[in-house]
Order: C-alpha cells, then structure tokens, then sequence
C-alpha cells in the first residue's frame, strides 16, 4: 500500500480542487434545484476514475450505478452513497456562502462537503488510486450513488428489487455521518428504523368562545395532551400494546461492544444544556440510544400561541411523531399497531397519515467480512476503530437486505463537530484524506479471502 498511499499523497490537491467542483454544484433533493446537473457531474467523475458508469432513470432522481474491476473476482463489494444535499437555509448563519467550498483552518466549508460528497468522493479516489497504481482491482467493485437520501430514498427500495441481479454482491459499504466519541473513527454494523406519522384531529367546526363552550366542548388539544400521555410513561417506554413485542435483543457481543465505548452521557447532557438523560436507568445509556426503540413527539400544532388573549376553544389540532425502530421492528407493523391503539383507545375519529418510514437494518459483529473493514479502518486512521452495534439515527441501507444474505457496513469519515444539516457544515481534509486511504485499504483486504481468514 505504500505505493498507492504516495499516489493518494501526490494528487491531494487535485483531489481536493475536484471535490470542491462537486460540492460548487447546488443538489438539493428537497427542491430539486441542480439534481440533473450534479447527477451529470458524479456520473464524469466516477467515469474519470476507471469505472464504467452510467444514469438510470424511472425511481424519482436519477440513480447512478458503476462497475469496475474483474467479473470473476472472489468478492464483491457494493458501495453506496448519496449525491443530494439538505436545504442550506437559514443563508445568513453561514460564515461563507453554503455553495462558494471555502477552506478555514483545514476544513472545507460548504454545504455537502461532509454529507454525503466528500465521503462519496472518497471512495472513488481511493478506487482512482488502487487502479492507477496496481493497473487493476483485486476485487469486483460495484458502486451505486442516489439522489434521495435526504428526502426519504423514496426510490431506492424498488431499484435494488428490480436490479437484485445486477446488483448481486458479497457486502454493501457507505461512508456517511460523523465520528460520535471524539476523534476515534468507529465502524457501524446497524442504524434504527423510521416511522414518522402525522395525526390530525377535529374539533369544533370553528373557533368557539371559552367562557360560552367551556366545560361543554372538548378541545382537541387536550385531547392530543391525553393521548400523548397515554403514548408514554414517565421513563420514556412505549405503551401501545405490542411496540415491543419483535424487538432483537441484543448479544453478549454487542453488549461487551457498547461497554467499550466511551461514558458519553454526561458530556452529552452538557452539550444539549440538560441535567439528566430520560428512560430507564437501568439500561446501558448507550443502549437505549442506539438498540432500543422510540416514540418522540416533533411538533404539535393547535390554538392561539401568538401575543396578547385570545379565549379560545381551537377548532383543530395537530401531531407530528416519529418512532425509531430497531431490528426486526417494521414501520407498516408499528403503523398497525399504533392505529390499532387508536382506535380502541377512543380515539378512533382521528386521521394519521405516514410521512416517511425506513426499514432498520444489523450486521452481526462477528461477520466474517468484518475483520477486513475493521484493518482498512485501522490502517488509515492509525487507530482502532469503536464497533458500534447501532447508530440511534436512520439510514436507508436495510433496502439492500433484499440482496440475500448481505451484510451491512457504515463507516463515518466526518469527523465529530461537521454540521451536517446545519449551516457551516464541514469536513476535516485529513478525515477526507483518511477516508481514500480507508476505500483503498478495503480493496486490499477484501482480496485476501476474509471467509477463510476469519475462520483460521
């Protein structure tokens, strides 16, 4: 590797001066400004590192697929990223325009420079480089780029069914997010699932007075404060009947995994400018972040909440909720289940709309393929990596469990403060650096038979 480590070194700033192109590009999936554009521009770059590539159009923004290396190759590896970007408002919390990649104190500041492009972009010049200096890959590599990941990957599921073939491969590896406990990197072996509800709710059909109505009319506010407080205890547990009846336990390994972390509570609890964490604090603080499921109100909505009286009995309201889930969890059961309580709780006349879901997703620790993520990992950051059973956040990466046994790997590039979807979002050059290093050791170690390895 020493060789491709000294091409890496040599082309820094040609890397840089094209990630900065890629993230000058405006894709916001949300909008739709510039997604036919920056999908154009990562179809030349991937094209520009020796992989054939080419756009597939019918699910929403146009999927960009790639292969390179031999077809008769002993491993496969799928990797997987998203060219789409948040919103970059609000525009005046920028200390630089979010579209116009400044570099500050070895960091490149620009909207989608840590999420998803520069960690997108990472893996293809760690792919450049293998092929530039060996004139070849040891393994079969397959890449696959959306651009929806921020708007819900809404076309991601049907794509990998109709291209299970085509997609066919011996693991599946992104790098996106940020390293959670300091300047350590960390390799991700599962994230937690999403069903996001909103539930709306009628009351009167106007406004009434209060002093008139009151005591005879129910406000469908309260009746929101009476459900939520009928959703969950004081401890933060679920109490719809079911919510946790396929909940995957976890394993002595993720248990020992989970120990080896770091304390993060405290600080955590700093950071967010509160005393203490909620939930039961007889769980490990850091499973109940990442392995347990949730039910989190995000917003309600109802009533006169601007200056000065208004006596009101409001004639609607509003929830808006979303429930993380964990392995063997499925937003269409949760969905049932929590209309099923509705509707025996009295609360049956209230309309609930699905908004988003994602499927989670798990990797075993003890995966065979692990070994060789856990090397690339170490070699390039000179450190070993945390194993994380499960991030709290969601990914759409469980829509590749369609590709039969598959296992699952995510592994963070950004460093820990990149602002991903806040303004002044960043990624450290070195981190960028380290994430081509990281891509071109996987190659390497994936070419040495990790099934036999891992088993000797």
């Amino acid at each position: 590797m020493k060789d491709v480590y000294a091409y890496i070194e040599s082309n820094r700033e040609r890397f840089l001066s094209e990630l900065m192109d890629l993230v000058r590009q405006p894709s916001i999936s949300s909008t739709g400004e510039g997604i036919p554009e920056c999908a154009r521009l990562v179809t030349e770059f991937t094209e520009a590192c020796g992989v054939r590539a080419r756009m597939i159009e019918g699910y929403g923004n146009p999927m960009i697929f790639g292969e390179a290396g031999p077809s008769d190759a002993d491993q496969t590896v799928l990797i997987y990223g998203h060219y789409d970007v948040q919103p970059p408002d609000p525009l005046d919390a920028w200390t630089s325009p979010p579209f116009e990649p400044t570099i500050r104190n070895g960091r490149i500041y620009a909207r989608g420079s840590a999420d998803n492009k520069g960690q997108l972009f990472a893996q293809l010049k760690g792919l450049e480089a293998v092929l530039k200096v060996w004139g070849g890959l040891p393994v079969r590599v397959k890449v696959l780029f959306e651009g929806e990941e921020e708007n819900g990957s809404k076309g991601l599921d049907g794509f990998v069914r109709d291209h299970r073939d085509m997609l066919a491969c011996d693991l599946v590896y992104c790098a996106d997010g940020g390293h959670s406990y300091g300047d350590r990197p960390e390799v991700v072996f599962g994230s937690r699932g999403m069903l996001y509800v909103e539930i709306e709710g009628q009351g009167p059909n106007r406004d009434l007075h209060s002093g008139n109505y009151g005591g005879v009319v129910d406000s469908p506010i309260e009746r929101f404060c009476r459900l939520v407080s009928r959703l969950k205890d004081e401890k933060s547990k679920v109490k719809i009947p079911g919510f946790y009846d396929e909940v995957l336990e976890p394993t002595d390994l993720d248990l020992k995994a989970l120990k080896a972390l770091p304390d993060g509570e405290a600080g955590l609890m700093e950071d967010v400018g509160l005393a203490r964490s909620v939930g039961d604090a007889e769980m490990p603080f850091h499973q109940r972040r990442g392995l347990y499921p949730t039910l989190n109100v995000n917003g309600f909505r109802g009533g006169h909440i601007g200056p000065g009286m208004k006596t009101i009995i409001p004639a609607d309201a509003g929830l808006k909720i979303d429930m993380r889930l964990v392995e063997r969890q499925t937003p269409d059961e949760i969905y049932g289940k929590l209309t099923d309580f509705l509707n025996e709780s009295g609360f049956d006349d209230l309309e609930v709309t699905p908004l988003g879901k994602m499927t989670p997703w798990r990797t075993s620790l003890d995966d065979p393929r692990a070994t060789c993520v856990i090397r690339a990992v170490s070699s390039a950051f000179g450190t070993e990596p945390y194993l994380v059973p499960s991030i709290g956040g969601s990914l759409p990466m469980a829509s590749f469990k369609q590709i039969p046994g598959v296992p699952i790997f995510l592994v963070p590039y950004g460093q820990r403060d990149h602002n991903n979807h806040s303004p002044n979002e960043n990624l450290a050059i070195e981190n960028f650096i380290n994430g081509v290093r990281t891509t071109a050791n996987l190659l390497k170690e994936l070419g040495t038979n990790p099934t036999e390895e891992s088993k000797s």
